[in-house]
């Protein structure tokens, strides 16, 4: 939850409980305060009982035979482009996602077995299906079908379809690049896993249309029915297909005109970035997962439909997958990590400067120079075009002649320092070595990720960079400045550094926006002056909607009246983000502007204003109203346990005890570890206590 919603945490609480209190005072004992309106996130759901694999085959519903409209399918595409065809079938982008059929089951399902602390499967086949025996969401064993099977190249991902429609990634991948075995890397990362855990494999966390199918099918449209509570999925194609990149082909197909497609490379250099970026960075959607009509299509702006997520998950809450520095430490984030560097921010580079199209057939999809550096690496010959002069000074610049690898661009400025499930991987944000953070911050450094003798200590390799590169000295202040203000164990002491990162035009605005939000988490109303002062430099679109989050988090009343003229905001993102603190503070424009937003055509998918208006609405005692909205926003986003649970309140407090039952039983099979529902829930069953 990000801290612009804190005001509005508060709010929610308390209106809860009002909400709640004429009926829960009259049960035997008080349940926990209830928890907070989530905002767009995925928490866990309860799978049905484990059936046995031909039961589950039979029940399981096929998925939807249309995919989002306007997309007509790779093999349609092929009928014109065989070529591009062809090769791009050959790509790992075709099987980003693949039906389990042998060709493309890399794991080895004969007859194996894997246990871990909490986990444990055998993976068998019969005949040309695969299956993997586990236990279930009840503790049972059972065979689980596997239908489907996510990448290959490094590691492959089983999934199963549960009998409502869900498809659930199975607990055990296949590690290809390690020593070919079984490994459990939830496991690995959360420790033991329980059946109530959110990261156990039947639950809602491990759902495979809500993590992961946005990036590895083209054309997605996952549905839920609310009634029924089951889930359909359609796509035109599993697997990043032509439409992802070019587009929903069929007006092209129907009148084969150029103009009627999107080509990448006749786009600006920003929404050619976003083809890539769209999968190649965690981010948050403006619009819920189950609104096919406003998903991200190309030829699109970026930042009209996502928030990359950068170090913070919430308003007290840091991500593990960036370093103190603002760095990504976890493969996926290549966009995270481009936009920080001086390639993309000075060069204009993006992904396609670099990379080929899948259908290329070129390594990894890097480009390949005309006339290439003699004894380069691939990955350094992609570095020739824009760096000519390092590349004519050879040793004199590289001062590294011990290997071939060693005056490697790569080695030094994109270092294999990002985890990736259980390999390394480069480092995007393509930058100097900085020794003296790996000191400080214990961030690792280029230089002793090849240089791992004792004698070789990050001062020492701090002194040979000072003394060969000097001129290095600026480029490594910058990611010390980073990491001084970032970095919990110097919070205390950061605020000049995160001043200085806030009023820095140059530094990336994604990096600009989490120093904001820390410096308002931090050092509350003493920082409005400089949220004040970069609200008017910040030009892009993202690090608006941050400034409008951090000048809410600072509490008073000057930080919310900054976000008045946000509601005019051309952005969507920056309107909602001011509107809703400035909402939940009883401030008349901010209602007003959640009320055009949640009634106009083009936002009314948009789940929080309606959440907002349904909790102002109840506490005005307009029942009606509020319980229409608040069940407006579960038809858009019907995972949000907090707003199943107010409901459960509201509906108690009417005496429509069924209606509160189903909404407490509904948010169990999301989250089974959610308290407030468990224990209403268990209120309900035994029945109120004597009145007092």
């Amino acid at each position: 939850m990000s801290r612009s919603r804190l005001l509005l945490v508060a709010f929610v609480s308390l209106l809860v409980l009002a909400a709640g209190a004429a009926f829960w005072r009259t049960s035997a004992s008080a349940p926990p305060a209830p928890p907070a309106v989530a905002v767009p996130g995925a928490p866990p759901v309860v799978a049905p009982a484990s059936v046995k694999p031909a039961e589950a085959m039979a029940q399981a519903p096929a998925r939807l035979s249309s995919p989002a409209a306007g997309y007509v399918g790779a093999e349609k595409c092929g009928e014109c482009h065989d070529t591009e065809h062809e090769a791009w079938s050959k790509d790992w982008h075709a099987r980003a996602l693949s039906p389990a059929e042998p060709r493309f089951v890399v794991g080895d399902f004969a007859n194996t077995h894997y246990k871990g602390e909490s986990s444990e499967a055998w993976m068998t086949r019969r005949d040309s299906h695969s299956f993997m025996r586990t236990r279930g969401p009840t503790g049972v064993l059972a065979d689980y079908p596997v239908d489907w099977v996510m990448g290959g190249k490094h590691m492959q991902d089983p999934v199963t379809q549960m009998p409502d429609g869900r498809w659930q990634v199975l607990p055990i991948y296949f590690h290809v690049t390690g020593h070919g075995e079984w490994v459990d890397y939830s496991e690995a990362k959360q420790g033991a896993l329980p059946p109530d855990h959110p990261f156990f494999w039947s639950n809602w966390q491990r759902n495979a249309q809500h993590s992961c199918l946005d990036c590895h099918v083209t054309g997605l449209d996952t549905r839920y029915d609310r009634v029924s509570h089951r889930w359909s999925t359609g796509f035109a194609d599993p697997g990043v297909a032509c439409e992802s990149c070019h587009g929903p082909g069929a007006r092209h197909v129907e009148t084969q005109l150029a103009r009627d497609i999107v080509q990448p490379e006749k786009l600006p250099p920003e929404k050619g970035l976003a083809l890539c970026a769209q999968c190649h960075g965690p981010h948050r959607t403006l619009f819920p997962l189950l609104d096919a009509a406003h998903h991200f299509k190309p030829g699109e702006r970026y930042e009209d439909s996502y928030q990359p997520m950068v170090l913070l998950l919430g308003a007290n809450e840091r991500s593990g997958d960036f370093f103190d520095d603002g760095r990504p430490k976890t493969s996926s984030f290549e966009y995270q990590a481009l936009i920080q560097s001086r390639c993309y921010q000075k060069g204009g580079a993006t992904c396609l400067t670099c990379h080929d199209a899948p259908h290329d057939g070129h390594v990894n999809e890097l480009k390949q120079p005309k006339r290439p550096a003699k004894a380069v690496t691939v990955g350094s010959a992609t570095c020739q075009g824009c760096h000519a002069k390092e590349f004519a000074e050879g040793s004199r610049h590289t001062h590294h002649t011990a290997s071939a690898e060693a005056p490697d661009c790569v080695s030094c400025h994109m270092p294999p320092t990002i985890s990736g499930v259980l390999d390394t991987f480069a480092d995007h944000a393509i930058d100097v070595p900085v020794p003296r953070n790996t000191v400080k911050h214990g961030i690792p450094n280029a230089c002793n990720a090849c240089h791992a003798h004792e004698k070789a200590t990050p001062e020492a390799m701090d002194e040979a960079l000072a003394k060969w590169w000097p001129q290095a000295k600026v480029r490594q202040a910058r990611r010390m400045r980073l990491a001084d203000a970032l970095s919990v164990k110097t919070a205390e002491d950061s605020r000049p550094f995160l001043e200085g990162v806030l009023a820095d035009t140059k530094e990336a605005p994604t990096l600009r926006g989490v120093a904001a939000q820390l410096l308002a988490q931090r050092f509350r109303q003493d920082a409005v002056p400089a949220l004040k002062a970069a609200l008017a430099t910040a030009r892009d679109s993202g690090l608006r909607s941050d400034l409008a989050a951090a000048l809410a988090a600072t509490g008073s009343r000057e930080g919310l009246d900054l976000l008045a003229p946000l509601l005019e905001d051309k952005s969507l993102w920056v309107r909602q983000s001011a509107a809703l603190p400035l909402a939940g503070a009883g401030d008349a424009r901010g209602r007003a502007t959640l009320e055009k937003l949640a009634h106009t055509p083009d936002s009314e998918g948009l789940p929080l204003p309606h959440v907002v208006l349904g909790q102002l609405a109840l506490r005005q005692g307009d029942v009606a109203k509020g319980t229409a909205e608040l069940e407006r926003s579960l038809d858009l986003q019907p995972y949000n346990t907090g707003v199943l649970v107010l409901l459960a309140d509201v509906y108690a407090r009417q005496g429509d005890i069924p209606r509160a039952r189903e909404r407490l039983e509904e948010a169990l099979r999301f989250d089974p570890r959610n308290k407030g529902a468990r224990q209403r829930l268990s209120m309900l069953q035994r029945g109120p206590g004597p009145r007092r």
